[in-house]
């Protein structure tokens, strides 16, 4: 009997490839481990999250063509995940987080938060570690969907310890404030409630954290996109056209903001709201279709115990759907990750406040100076810039020759937000305007 070698096992796996990836598992370094004993060929391969949607598939692929190696009589492949996440900085406010997802719909009352909770238990009962933050401050009822009615503990430095149900972590201000207490907030405060909420909660390790928004496209969801280290967003909508053309709008304000579009998620369908509108959508505006929730009686249920749709009845049609949902988002979320990783135009490091002249090191390996003078001349925000025509409005006189930059720090993965030292700060610089304005050295 011939002798099996690794080689001949890596190359007989290169045939089995990943459907959303379109790479195979030995580029996709999902091969972590070739053991061969005798004719007895064992094979470990790492997926990017628990929840992905092929893993059988996978295994079936890969034992076969192991199987095609002569000399190989008998093949154990084993399958693990190891969840593909974001960059993590040192001053990361969610640092034990490996995916921030936001939730969002564009109008209210198309189920936004039974999808973001139902979707949150899918993916912890694959295997993954999983959060939730409420976001919706107006109107916070993941603590009742999910029967929490304990207070958030502290940590030894005071940050908040979320409350766990059904394997899920989760924050809500509706756990800070009476159950009918009312929530009015004008938005600035509202922003900085959330603000606190992203930096004063102590997660832990997750490898998903759902945040589910308030509807709109306000200072919320603006707050959101520039605080936290977003990898992704779902836009939830029911088939009426009326729901759709809504959703195109907090679709679009994400997109305007370089955050990716995970896909779109259409709840309530059946024979009230119709079905299938949410996919020809996705397919006219080039994002995934997550799929589609079928009205289903259990949802009140469910919502009425504080029992998910997903643990009262695993065998439902609307849980079978957000199952199969929760994996498809996953899987964009590992393709999303990876691409995020190739790509090379944003800041590698930021000097501008550290160094003179002020400097920026790029992922593609250009250097770039700027003069702080000519960045506060060119500050894009209202009170420099004419919101209708983008003229200059600020008067070069008053800035000063020496005028120095403060402060520079990261607005979600589209930007920085500069600070000089004449007190002037609301400008957000994209950093596709940051390669305008700088020198290459």
């Amino acid at each position: 009997m011939p002798e099996v070698t690794k080689d001949q096992v890596l190359d007989a796996l290169r045939a089995v490839k990943d459907p959303d990836l379109g790479r195979d598992i030995v580029a996709c370094d999902f091969v972590k481990e070739v053991k061969i004993c005798e004719g007895t060929v064992g094979v470990t391969i790492e997926l990017t999250t628990p929840a992905c949607p092929v893993k059988e598939q996978l295994k079936s692929q890969a034992d076969q063509a192991i199987r095609g190696i002569a000399g190989v009589s008998h093949v154990d492949v084993t399958m693990t995940a190891q969840t593909v996440g974001r960059n993590v900085g040192a001053q990361d406010i969610l640092k034990g987080v490996k995916n921030c997802v936001a939730v969002g719909s564009g109008k209210g009352g198309v189920g936004k938060s039974t999808a973001t909770v139902n979707l949150a238990l899918a993916l912890a009962q694959s295997g993954a570690k999983v959060g939730i933050l409420d976001a919706d401050i107006y109107g916070p009822s993941v603590p009742g969907m999910l029967g929490i009615t304990d207070r958030p503990m502290a940590d030894d430095d005071g940050r908040a310890i979320p409350p766990m149900a059904f394997g899920i972590k989760a924050m809500s201000v509706g756990m800070l404030v009476g159950e009918d207490a009312p929530t009015i907030w004008r938005g600035p405060i509202a922003s900085r409630l959330l603000q606190q909420f992203l930096g004063a909660v102590n997660w832990g390790e997750l490898d998903y954290l759902l945040l589910d928004l308030p509807p709109g496209t306000g200072d919320i969801q603006l707050t959101l996109t520039q605080s936290a280290p977003l990898n992704g967003a779902v836009i939830v909508t029911t088939p009426q056209q009326v729901a759709m053309r809504i959703a195109k709008k907090g679709l679009k304000m994400f997109q305007q903001v370089n955050i990716p579009i995970l896909g779109l998620l259409e709840n309530m369908a059946g024979s009230v709201f119709g079905t299938n509108t949410t996919e020809k959508v996705a397919r006219e505006m080039g994002v995934p279709f997550l799929g589609s929730i079928p009205l289903d009686p259990k949802m009140v249920e469910s919502g009425d115990l504080g029992v998910p749709l997903v643990a009262l009845d695993k065998d439902a049609p609307g849980s079978k759907a957000f199952f199969e949902a929760a994996a498809k988002l996953a899987s964009q979320l590992s393709i999303s990750n990876l691409q995020e990783k190739s790509v090379q135009d944003r800041p590698k490091q930021v000097l501008l406040a550290e160094q003179r002249p002020p400097k920026i090191v790029w992922d593609d390996g250009s250097v770039m100076i700027y003069d702080a003078r000519k960045l506060r001349l060119a500050c894009p925000c209202a009170g420099c810039r004419d919101e209708m025509t983008n003229e200059r409005i600020v008067n070069e006189q008053q800035i000063p020759m020496n005028i120095a930059i403060a402060e520079a720090r990261p607005v979600g993965r589209y930007g920085l937000s500069i600070a000089f030292n004449d007190g002037h700060g609301s400008g957000i610089y994209t950093f596709n305007y940051l390669r305008e304005l700088g020198q290459k050295l």
